[in-house]
């Protein structure tokens, strides 16, 4: 048997925005720029013969020697290059090679893309609207800058490009094709407004970007869009982690967490200790890959473990949330049975609330119908019951939770699987970039890993500070960067987590201490950290671009 109609539909915007699928971070940056540019809404074009090809964009170069001089003697060599450094490619190298789009170096890329190589499953909204919804002014000064910094050149009312503007090589070669898609505006369709589940990591990804836009007088273009891409698919990273832990205690206490709400949520990334009073903190033990250091490995892989194992718990939470939305839409509308809430809108918090007693008899006549509907299908052509059914009505189970135990033993593990190749995803699997890594050998356990690339970009926002109203760049100690990867983000490497150290052992104390020396020899590995002494108050890690008091642009601050 299969589960057809709605009664497959997983996703939910009211849990997220994602639909949990392999996510590409080049094709979320593209397709969260016309959300910039149009505030919310997505873009709408006319549909166009075919895919825009390599070979397009290089004859427009060829037939411009204008544009770069000297681009017309060397076709082979334009194309290389618009391929291999302008161009974000799927399938690269095989037989079935496409553009997926131009790379996201500028706002107005998305207007090349492919759209059937561009899917971000959602991603890109998710972002937007956390930071619509991050609090304090954050969310509208992060969507401000991301906007001012990702469309440079270009005039957002009148869509045309200056060539007076500067901007590096790579990003006026796209400009320079911005004549190709000359039709271009904002999607008629209202969109979804959902506030995230943890509105708290919401503030934190909306003060880390604007951390990171600190640099842009001093950081090389390219390099900052992958500090931007890196740092946003770490905070979706955390967050689907952390909603890994929130829905199913949201289902299990039938009520809304009022301490998560804008109002109430303890978060402050202006704090030293960021997490401080928030009930769903993360505790992730990171290994920082000393292959003689296994037990740390181990550490690691439990941590892991114990998030994953969370995923099947979170499919069921998932489901009775999105069940109980259709259910709540049907009785408001329909039957007027139950009472729209003030702002038209079923929040997770309303929804879990139907599971209490008080509802107890609308739900299961509800889900009389719907589950007589799916075993009608079940056993469309066929007089026999499906077995899986056949057990699921024996358990003495009402209709509701006869319904959700049936989608479970069909979807569950799909939705299991998918779910968990999401997150490899946004965890950047076995990259530099990443936070997980796991061998090749099938059924390998995961663990947590710390990438050099990753650690460098949350090094640039840990030396961050506000003064005046600005930030600038300090020095800080070895201990005030493990403090801060561990109140800001929940990156344990020195210590456990307080609730395992009651029963830790000497051999782990031991793994931690190799663990902080592997720490450090990966900040020397990238060039933030120097040995001055063996004294620790002298182990100090340095800032790789200075911004100081006075600078105002990149001619007082650079590269150290």
């Amino acid at each position: 048997m299969s589960i057809k109609g709605r009664d497959k539909e997983f996703r939910t915007p009211k849990t997220t925005y994602v639909d949990f699928k392999h996510i590409e971070m080049d094709r979320v940056l593209t397709m969260l720029f016309p959300r910039l540019k149009y505030d919310g809404y997505a873009s709408r074009r006319p549909p166009r013969g075919g895919d825009l090809t390599v070979e397009e964009f290089t004859e427009d170069f060829i037939e411009h020697p204008e544009w770069f001089a000297g681009f017309d003697r060397y076709p082979q060599v334009v194309h290389r290059w618009i391929e291999t450094d302008l161009m974000d490619v799927v399938n690269r190298g095989k037989a079935n090679q496409a553009i997926a789009a131009p790379r996201p170096l500028h706002g107005n890329t998305y207007k090349f893309r492919n759209a059937k190589h561009t899917r971000d499953y959602g991603a890109a909204e998710q972002i937007y609207w956390m930071l619509f919804y991050a609090r304090k002014g954050k969310g509208q000064a992060a969507r401000d800058a991301l906007k001012a910094f990702f469309f440079p050149g270009i005039d957002l009312v009148t869509d045309r490009y200056d060539p007076s503007s500067p901007v590096d090589v790579e990003t006026q070669a796209i400009l320079r094709l911005d004549h190709q898609v000359t039709q271009d505006m904002k999607d008629s369709k209202e969109p979804s407004r959902f506030q995230p589940l943890c509105i708290g990591q919401a503030d934190i990804m909306a003060d880390d970007i604007l951390r990171l836009l600190a640099y842009e007088p001093y950081v090389p273009r390219s390099v900052l869009v992958d500090y931007l891409k890196t740092l946003m698919a770490f905070h979706l990273a955390i967050y689907h982690l952390k909603l890994l832990q929130i829905l199913p205690k949201l289902v299990k206490q039938r009520s809304g967490n009022d301490l998560c709400g804008i109002k109430a949520c303890p978060i402050n990334p202006g704090s030293d200790n960021a997490l401080e009073g928030c009930p769903y903190r993360l505790s992730l033990i990171v290994d920082m890959g000393d292959v003689n250091n296994p037990h740390m490995s181990e550490l690691a892989r439990k941590s892991t473990d114990r998030l994953y194992r969370q995923i099947p718990a979170f499919v069921e939470a998932n489901f009775i949330v999105k069940k109980l939305d259709e259910m709540a839409e049907y009785l408001s509308k329909k039957t007027g049975k139950i009472a729209s809430p003030a702002s038209g809108v079923f929040s997770v918090g309303d929804l879990v609330s139907l599971l209490n007693a008080e509802y107890e008899n609308d739900r299961q006549a509800y889900f009389k119908f719907r589950l007589a509907s799916l075993i009608e299908e079940s056993t469309a052509g066929n007089d026999d019951v499906d077995p899986e059914i056949r057990e699921v009505t024996t358990m003495g189970l009402g209709e509701f939770e006869s319904f959700i135990e049936i989608l479970m033993a069909y979807r569950g593990k799909y939705h299991r699987q998918y779910i968990t190749e999401c997150l490899d995803s946004l965890l950047q699997k076995n990259k530099e970039n990443g936070l997980l890594a796991q061998s090749r050998a099938k059924g390998s356990p995961r663990r947590f890993v710390l990438g050099s690339k990753l650690l460098e970009v949350l090094l640039q926002v840990a030396v961050l500070t506000q003064d005046g109203g600005r930030f600038v760049t300090r020095e800080i100690r070895i201990e005030e960067l493990l403090a801060f990867l561990r109140n800001r983000y929940g990156l344990y490497i020195d210590v456990l987590p307080e609730k395992y150290q009651v029963h830790s052992s000497i051999l782990d104390r031991r793994a931690l201490r190799l663990n902080v020396e592997a720490f450090k020899r990966r900040l020397r590995e990238i060039g933030f950290y120097v040995d001055m002494s063996d004294a620790y108050v002298t182990q100090k890690i340095s800032p790789r671009y200075s911004i100081g008091k006075t600078n105002t642009s990149g001619n007082d601050g650079g590269k150290q």
